[in-house]
């Protein structure tokens, strides 16, 4: 980054010298899906248009790993996936066809795997204890547990473990140590012995060891580890320290600088303990690369001025677009469906994500949140002035604090005055968190407040020191914890108004946007970040981009859903058991809703497993940790029957014939908006054409990228015959003309234009470069709305002066005053592109 960059938002951009991407294509690497397997894709994907493949982490992984986020080992390219030499492979089929390389990096966490020894340096903490080399790259609390790490793996009590002989020693090789190595085996978990107590009794053998050996159950209320979320095989690294991140960032940085990768995605940055000294570190150890980051903002959040990064990778431009999409009209009758089944009022979203995010401070974040609470209760009883503060009362109002936070994080740096952002939303955290409280426990919050904001309390001039820095920095990194957990995976799975809404990111309390309001973030992500990553589909998104057009299309037909849930429901009334509840049936129909295509019902097995998911992840009657086996089969056989049901399958047939025109609209409208938006555009594996997946690991399936290839070549020459060639055709010329006029998108000079129409049922902009508009984009919102209204009838767009074809058929428009059902007769979408304009890169 530049220092004006670094200091200004108006150009939030890498140096000059340095690419910028006009356009990713994310590529979900596995042992299926190699190195080389990718280098196969790379002759579709330029034609394709794109001009950058966009990789998952690409380090060792833990065995088995099917995502990559579980790294093991940041010196080496991972085997699985083809080592560096697959690698180097790739980048050069790459370069040769005119692509560049981005590279998911995952600096918070490595995994903790089984067994252990494949995390060399865990490996060594577990031997060595505080005396091992790497003993600074794990957020271990070694004064809890009797100094010892935690290691929650045993399936029963420790005492029932022993008197079971479940546990052995064994002498064995360890890959990358000499020779024989006495270890302690609990079924495939190894461990190492601590030297000189090989030959004690076993009890005080695993007793005497620098890890506590614990039943699975003791983790959420006892580890004394930092890790991701409430997942204890991810424990989180300590990038903070100069020596972790060059030991951890050596080889990624260093294809960097080499030009094998041009650009990075930073997953997790907020659970870093200063993400913005790591993007400082990150672009002085790459020249200023362009980076951006996996940041979930708040509706009213902008990311903090000061950070090294292009920006987010676009969680907030999916939401608003999608959101654009949605008939603002539906929101009171499908309020009405979800309150007869769920019992749950329009407005209650607010109190559900309370009480879950509760749920979570009090369940499985209730370690995290502890340490919280010992910490400030040291701070307390290491001043005279702050003694009578009790460590239960610090706990409560550190639970309600977690509570009321609406944010990931606040960014208070210890030593700085916060951002008045920052401090006017913690402010609002701290007075949602007053009217919980009462009494004493209010001057505590007041305590507590000055503490996690740096302001003098307590003695005079007590401000900075090791504790209260680190109860900053904990409090913020616990934030996004209990916000993701509380929020995205659990009372988004409980929140069923529209489940197209409840996405990673997402801000269901906004039922719909409209044109103007995307038009001023459109403007303002152009002044501020105007080479951030925008998406509609990731890797972590609860469904495809697509699953979520054709959900939005219920809020344009309400009264024809009403009548249909009524419909299935009486169809289903001898199989839905009394075990079913209302939020997850109403989950159900909306699913099969969104999932149900031309081709027919998704796979009842898919189907099954999603809902296995969403029923665990809402925690209400099933958990991850505690299976309710009746009531998971009870909603699976009710999905089961309805999917085999001829009336069911008669109602959302003609539901598919209905809304198809919806559908068609807002699958082409929301791609096309996305792919021409300000900002870096990419598209996930396999959405150029419609994808119907559903949260990991459905999203992740193999994509036939083969008959994709054979599509894309047909319709150089052939008219689309279906939707599914369709968005190919407005995805792949959308992507070209980014390319060719990348000026207008990702320049220096892009610039980002409303272009007004005479109906809001038209969306349409201009990119410009230098001032001048180069593509304008006109899309269809609200298709069946329209269509009841007798369609375009005389509305207009008024085009900027010039001639104009459109990229997506050809046709040749005037500037000026143009009619919309002339403009958008062929298709619900057009991509103009000027005549004349010269094909212009971005630099």
């Amino acid at each position: 980054m530049t220092l004006e960059a670094r200091t200004s938002p108006t150009r939030r951009r890498p140096g000059a010298d340095r690419p910028v991407p006009v356009s990713t294509y994310r590529l979900q690497l596995t042992e299926a899906f190699t190195f080389d397997d990718a280098a196969a894709q790379v002759p579709y994907l330029a034609r394709l248009g794109v001009t950058h493949l966009y990789l998952s982490p690409i380090l060792r992984a833990a065995p088995g790993s099917t995502h990559g986020y579980d790294v093991v080992d940041h010196d080496e390219i991972s085997p699985a996936l083809g080592g560096r030499a697959g690698f180097e492979r790739l980048a050069a089929a790459a370069r040769a066809a005119g692509l560049g390389l981005v590279v998911d990096v995952v600096p918070n966490h490595m995994a903790v795997p089984t067994p252990v020894w494949h995390n060399r340096a865990l490996w060594s903490v577990l031997a060595h204890g505080p005396d091992s080399p790497y003993a600074s790259w794990f957020d271990v609390d070694w004064t809890a547990g009797e100094g010892a790490l935690l290691m929650p793996v045993l399936g029963s009590r420790v005492g029932t473990v022993l008197a079971a002989g479940e546990l052995s020693l064994e002498t064995t090789d360890i890959p990358g140590l000499d020779g024989p190595q006495t270890v302690l085996r609990y079924f495939d978990h190894v461990f190492p012995v601590r030297p000189g107590t090989e030959h004690l009794p076993l009890a005080e053998l695993v007793e005497r060891q620098h890890y506590r050996l614990a039943y699975w159950r003791v983790a959420n209320e006892e580890l004394n580890y930092r890790r991701f979320f409430d997942v204890g095989t991810l424990a989180a690294v300590r990038v903070e320290d100069p020596a972790v991140f060059d030991a951890t960032h050596a080889l990624l940085t260093n294809l960097v600088r080499s030009g094998a990768v041009d650009g990075l995605r930073i997953d997790h940055p907020d659970g870093l303990a200063d993400p913005r000294g790591y993007l400082d570190r990150l672009a002085a150890a790459t020249d200023d690369a362009w980076v951006v980051v996996e940041k979930i903002l708040a509706p009213a959040e902008e990311l903090p001025d000061e950070w090294a990064t292009a920006g987010t990778t676009g969680y907030d431009a999916a939401w608003r677009v999608n959101q654009v999409f949605v008939d603002p009209g539906g929101a009171g009758e499908l309020g009405a469906v979800m309150h007869r089944l769920t019992g749950d009022a329009p407005d209650a979203l607010p109190g559900l994500v309370d009480e879950a995010k509760r749920e979570i401070v009090t369940g499985p974040l209730y370690a995290e949140v502890d340490r919280l609470a010992e910490l400030a209760a040291d701070i307390c009883r290491d001043d005279v002035r702050l003694r009578d503060h009790t460590r239960r009362s610090l706990h409560d109002c550190l639970v309600e604090l977690l509570v009321a936070a609406d944010r990931y994080r606040y960014y208070v740096v210890p030593g700085e005055p916060p951002t008045p952002d920052a401090a006017v939303a913690f402010a609002e955290c701290v007075a949602r968190a007053r009217g919980r409280l009462e009494g004493d426990r209010l001057d505590t919050l007041d305590l507590l407040a000055d503490l996690l904001m740096g302001r003098e309390s307590g003695s005079a001039g007590r401000t900075r020191e090791t504790r209260r820095d680190a109860l900053m920095v904990r409090f913020q990194q616990t934030c996004g914890a209990v916000m993701a957990k509380g929020v995205e995976d659990t009372a988004f799975y409980r929140w069923t108004h529209l489940v197209a809404l409840t996405e990673v990111g997402g801000a269901p309390e906004r039922f719909a946007i409209s044109p103007d309001e995307l038009h001023a973030w459109a403007g303002r992500a152009q002044h501020r970040a105007p080479v951030a990553m925008t998406g509609l589909s990731t890797h972590d998104t609860k469904r495809s981009e697509d699953v979520r057009a054709r959900l939005g299309v219920l809020s344009e037909l309400p009264t024809e859903w009403t009548d249909l849930v009524e419909r299935v429901r009486a169809a289903t009334a001898e199989r839905r058991g009394a075990l079913v509840d209302g939020r997850t049936e109403n989950l159900l129909w909306q699913t099969v809703a969104g999932t149900w295509t031309a081709d027919g019902p998704l796979a009842p097995d898919r189907l099954g497993d999603y809902l296995v998911k969403a029923m665990r992840e809402a925690k209400q009657h099933t958990g991850w940790t505690s299976v309710d086996e009746a009531y998971e089969a009870a909603v699976l056989d009710l999905a089961r029957g309805a999917l085999e049901d001829p009336a069911v399958v008669d109602a959302f047939e003609g539901w598919v014939r209905a809304s198809a025109p919806g559908v068609r609209a807002a699958t082409l409208g929301t791609k096309l908006v996305q792919l021409t938006l300000p900002g870096v555009a990419d598209v996930y594996q396999g959405t150029e054409v419609p994808a119907v997946a559903l949260v990991d690991p459905d999203n992740r399936r193999a994509v036939d990228f083969a008959r994709l290839a054979r599509t894309l070549d047909r319709l150089e020459t052939e008219s689309p015959r279906d939707l599914r060639e369709e968005k190919l055709v407005v995805t792949s010329r959308a992507l070209r003309v980014r390319r060719a006029h990348a000026a207008a998108f990702v320049g220096p000079q892009a610039g980002y234009l409303p272009v007004p129409t005479s109906t809001s049922a038209a969306l349409a902009f201009a990119r410009t470069a230098g001032g001048d508009p180069v593509t304008v984009t006109v899309v269809t919102r609200l298709a069946l709305a329209l269509e009841r209204l007798g369609g375009w009838g005389e509305h207009t767009v008024v085009l900027p002066e010039g001639g104009w074809h459109d990229a997506l058929t050809g046709r040749e428009v005037m500037g000026g005053s143009v009619r919309l059902a002339d403009l958008l007769h062929a298709l619900p979408v057009a991509l103009l592109v000027r005549d004349g304009a010269p094909a212009v890169e971005a630099s």
